[in-house]
C-alpha cells in the first residue's frame, strides 16, 4: 500500500519545519545529536504528554522513525510545536541547551493547548497507537438478521 499524497506532502512540510528549528540551533550554540535530543524529548514530551520513547512503545515501534509512522493529526502537532519554538527562541534570541529549554516548552505548549481543543470538540484522541505504516486492521460488521 503506497503512501498518500497528502501525508507526503504532510511529512516534508514538517521536515522543512523541523529543518528550520534545528537549523536555529545549530546556528545559536546546541550541539547536535544529544542536545537536539533533549530539546527534541521536552517539545514532544509537551504537546503530546508522551516522552518521545513512551510514544515509539505505543506504537510498537523498535528502531523505526516515530515521524514515519505518525497520523495525519501527529504530523500536525508536532510542526506546530517545532514551529512555535522556533518563533519564540528567535524571539528570545536563546543560546546553548539551556536557554532552549524554555521556547521547548512553550511552543510544545502553544500545540497541547490547540490538540486539548481539537479533542473537545470531535471526542477523539490526537496521539495514538495508530501507525501510517501499518495496514488498516479488517473491521468485520455484523450482519442482522432479518
Amino acid at each position: 500500500m503506497g503512501r498518500s499524497a497528502k501525508w507526503i506532502q504532510q511529512r516534508m512540510m514538517g521536515q522543512e519545519i523541523r529543518n528550520k528549528l534545528t537549523d536555529y540551533w545549530k546556528d545559536n550554540e546546541v550541539k547536535e545529536k544529544d542536545e537536539y535530543a533533549v530539546l527534541t524529548n521536552i517539545i514532544h514530551q509537551e504537546w503530546s504528554d508522551l516522552s518521545v520513547k513512551e510514544h515509539k512503545n505505543l506504537k510498537r515501534l523498535k528502531t523505526q522513525n516515530l515521524r514515519d509512522h505518525m497520523t495525519d493529526a501527529e504530523l500536525v502537532f508536532t510542526a506546530l510545536a517545532e514551529l512555535s519554538t522556533r518563533q519564540i527562541s528567535e524571539t528570545m534570541q536563546t543560546k546553548g541547551l539551556e536557554e532552549n529549554k524554555s521556547p521547548a516548552r512553550k511552543g510544545g505548549r502553544i500545540a497541547k493547548k490547540a490538540r486539548k481543543e481539537l479533542e473537545s470538540k470531535t471526542g477523539k484522541k490526537v496521539v495514538s497507537g495508530e501507525s501510517f505504516l501499518q495496514f488498516p486492521k479488517s473491521s468485520k460488521k455484523l450482519k442482522e438478521k432479518n
